[in-house]
């Protein structure tokens, strides 16, 4: 039996992919729509740098080079450094540029038979000798469409591209086309040239709708052009807690083992919800401690900016930004503008912000809404049954198993769905495990067992994140979900030398060096 693996994308997570099918002897096919590799780090604007601590975000066999000092790398340096992996790995050879994947079809297996199976695949393992996966490529470069057939397909596409959410519930006749200016997503923003943005924003009035990172990035980039004489207003619907780059100690509040007996897990024995439970006045003191800090170090009480929900929860839920550098001096000098409305219209002079009378008169409108990222993985799928199980009844989040399975979909895994403190640590264990279900190192559990375990991460999530719960987000027990990820590896799960480092220290990359190679 053929075993011939697919990729879709050539971001962090299509490489890691590439690397660990690689290490267990498979010749992947990575299929990348753009011209370069790193995903959205290759299409992001100038002012962008990390999220996460440079030592959370790093790959666990290249460590970053000693020239980056900076807590929170540019996007420039994370740009070299991801890079620097493919070429260390020499990746490159495996990847197609400019082919995406506009369609893909299962087939040698009927819909009714997959409908009987009680394993996963019908036997619980990565192949099959009957289904395979038809792969509709349009190459750009050649203007042609071509047929590719795999025995398994790796998605990797990522939440953060592609399908860009753009509201569209405004009232009759106030909608984008009423408006005079321009209206552009962060999207489209982020794929622009320097040069180009820069004389798309110079000068103009700018507002940028939004409250999470990129509207952040956008809304510093254009005060930093035009200063206080054309202010950039930032509208949040939802005002969220950000943290300031100098503030650097959330992966020893938070990811140590004894940080994690203060949260509630899925499936949980008695003695976890016990402890939990018991812990649960210190887990509380600590999102004080933090929601404290944050509002001794900027000035959200004089801007109204306060959130109403805790620190913890938007935490449980990656969703708590860093800050642009001098973010809250911009808005003090008047160069950015803060407001909050829960609804806003378009007229043709701007936008109509709720409460206010008159129009906020506008030039440009910068949409930093999010994305529709579960549309565009349900829209790779030519069958109608597979795009239903994409956002079927099962849970609100794209059903995953272990963060990767889809039960229903057969020979098939999803790697980028899921979040954490550090995205890249959490794909690379991701993308070990695969590798180690593809080799035969272990099977899966059967699909029912696997559904079951979906809906207790549903709820699990729903507990733990509050508003906001539809997020698949591993940020609050990252060490419990390692620990599951090595015991199907058949790796010793506990990584530290010493009853203390084990359970006080905070969890990293270095870790899980050597983690293909059972203990």
């Amino acid at each position: 039996m053929e075993k011939r693996v697919a990729i879709i994308g050539a971001g962090i997570s299509g490489l890691l992919a590439c690397k660990y099918t690689l290490d267990k002897g498979f010749q992947p096919v990575v299929f990348e729509s753009q011209s370069t590799i790193g995903g959205v780090w290759a299409q992001t604007i100038e002012s962008t740098k990390l999220q996460t601590p440079k030592h959370a975000f790093q790959f666990s066999n290249l460590p970053w080079p000693s020239y980056v000092k900076d807590l929170y790398p540019t996007h420039t340096q994370v740009m070299e450094y991801i890079e620097s992996y493919a070429q260390q790995f020499n990746l490159l050879p495996f990847i197609r540029f400019g082919c995406e994947v506009i369609g893909m079809d299962f087939f040698g297996v009927s819909e009714e038979e997959m409908e009987l199976w009680d394993l996963w695949g019908g036997n619980g393992r990565p192949f099959s000798p009957k289904g395979k996966w038809l792969l509709q490529v349009k190459d750009k470069k050649r203007c042609s469409q071509e047929e590719y057939k795999f025995e398994f397909v790796i998605l990797c596409m990522g939440r953060y591209s592609g399908s860009p959410n753009i509201p569209d519930e405004f009232p009759l006749g106030h909608d984008a086309q009423t408006f005079n200016g321009k209206v552009v997503h962060s999207m489209e923003y982020s794929a622009m040239d320097d040069a180009n943005v820069k004389e798309m924003i110079k000068g103009k009035r700018i507002v940028v709708v939004g409250a999470q990172k990129s509207a952040l990035d956008i809304a510093a980039e254009c005060a930093n052009v035009n200063g206080i004489h054309r202010p950039c207003t930032m509208i949040e619907r939802t005002v969220n807690w950000a943290v300031p780059s100098s503030y650097s100690n959330l992966d020893f509040l938070f990811l140590s083992r004894f940080s994690e007996l203060m949260v509630h897990k899925p499936n949980e024995t008695f003695l976890h919800t016990f402890l939990a439970t018991l812990l649960s006045p210190l887990r509380w003191a600590i999102s004080k401690l933090v929601e404290s800090y944050l509002r001794c170090e900027l000035p959200l009480s004089k801007y109204n900016m306060v959130p109403k929900h805790s620190f913890m929860e938007q935490f449980s839920s990656c969703k708590v930004p860093i800050l642009p550098d001098n973010f809250y001096r911009m808005v003090e000098e008047g160069s950015i503008i803060l407001k909050k409305s829960q609804s806003l219209s378009f007229c043709s002079e701007g936008l109509v912000i709720d409460g206010e009378v008159e129009p906020l008169q506008t030039d440009v409108v910068i949409l930093a809404t999010g994305f529709k990222s579960d549309e565009k993985l349900k829209n790779i799928f030519v069958s109608r049954t597979f795009q239903q199980y994409i956002k079927g009844p099962l849970t609100t989040q794209v059903p995953l198993y272990r963060q990767i399975i889809h039960p229903r979909i057969p020979q098939l895994a999803i790697i980028g769905f899921s979040e954490s403190l550090s995205n890249l640590h959490a794909f690379e264990i991701q993308c070990r495990w695969l590798a180690h279900f593809l080799y035969g190192s272990f099977e899966l559990h059967g699909i029912r067992e696997m559904e079951k375990e979906i809906v207790q991460w549903e709820n699990y999530t729903k507990r733990c994140g509050g508003k906001f719960r539809w997020r698949s987000c591993c940020i609050a027990i990252p060490i419990w979900y390692n620990d599951q990820m090595c015991r199907d590896m058949g790796c010793e799960p506990k990584r530290k030398k010493g009853f203390f480092a084990e359970w006080f220290e905070p969890y990293g990359p270095l870790d899980y060096v050597g983690l293909t190679m059972a203990q």
